[in-house]
């Protein structure tokens, strides 16, 4: 987790309060002490799928829009720290990829719409979070995130679900982070190129050495955010339909436009 506060400071990252690491619930407890504005970026997926079949799971009776489907989600798990395991093994099964056992992988691979955005414009292809094999799969912090955002929701607006507020919660891409600031999308391994990246959003560098590349994409993150917190035409991404900020949501970031 990292944080850039007004002007142009470097982000800082900010040291969990156990060396096991940041929790949940955690989390939620530092951004509801804080005082004053917020905007705060999740890297997970905030919804399922839902227009490509007109619903989030197929066969089990779930609500119909985001936060609904968060609320539906929580009273499903009774995982410690708003995980989700026991629901993914357990009553929606049927919908996760978690080997060759389960068939071919290619019939849960789904995808909401600013995802085809995203890779239409060349961002590269977007993980489905149905997909619960390998390192780069998103589907098990994606549904525990849910339940997150079903506690901040009470403090917090989660757009685009809610209309923006002095405290919003935004799903972000750290890819597309990375792209905007004007490279490839490929991870920053060290500062000189972080440093360089910041300064694509008008932030001054970092003197830290040996940070990895998940401290990095939170430093960068935190650093887009405040940049581009104020340009409109993040919150008004071509193709955004009410239906879909109502059901699947949308990456903050991820524009038609480009």
């Amino acid at each position: 987790m990292a944080v850039a506060g007004r002007g142009v400071d470097a982000p800082r990252l900010v040291p969990p309060p156990s060396p096991a690491g940041w929790a949940r619930a955690e989390i939620a407890d530092w951004l509801e002490a804080l005082p004053g504005t917020v905007l705060a970026g999740f890297d997970f997926s905030f919804a399922p799928p839902f227009l490509d079949r007109g619903a989030y799971l197929p066969g089990m009776e779930t609500p119909e829009s985001g936060p609904e489907f968060w609320a539906w989600l929580d009273v499903q798990c009774a995982d410690a720290d708003l995980g989700a395991g026991d629901f993914m093994a357990g009553a929606g099964r049927a919908h996760f990829w978690m080997g060759a056992a389960d068939g071919a992988k290619a019939d849960f691979l789904h995808f909401r719409v600013c995802e085809g955005v995203f890779n239409a414009g060349g961002g590269g292809k977007a993980s489905t979070l149905f997909d619960c094999v390998g390192a780069a799969q998103v589907a098990k912090a994606s549904f525990a995130g849910m339940r997150l955002l079903h506690r901040l929701r009470g403090s917090f607006a989660v757009w685009p679900f809610d209309p923006p507020g002095e405290r919003t919660v935004v799903e972000i891409y750290t890819r597309a982070m990375l792209r905007h600031a004007g490279g490839r999308g490929l991870k920053l391994r060290d500062a000189a190129g972080l440093n360089v990246a910041l300064a694509a959003f008008g932030s001054k560098g970092v003197c830290d050495e040996g940070l990895n590349d998940h401290q990095t994409d939170a430093l960068l993150s935190a650093a887009a955010l405040r940049r581009m917190a104020g340009e409109p035409k993040w919150w008004r991404p071509v193709g955004m339909m009410d239906a879909i900020a109502r059901t699947e949501g949308w990456t903050f970031g991820v524009s038609g436009r480009g």
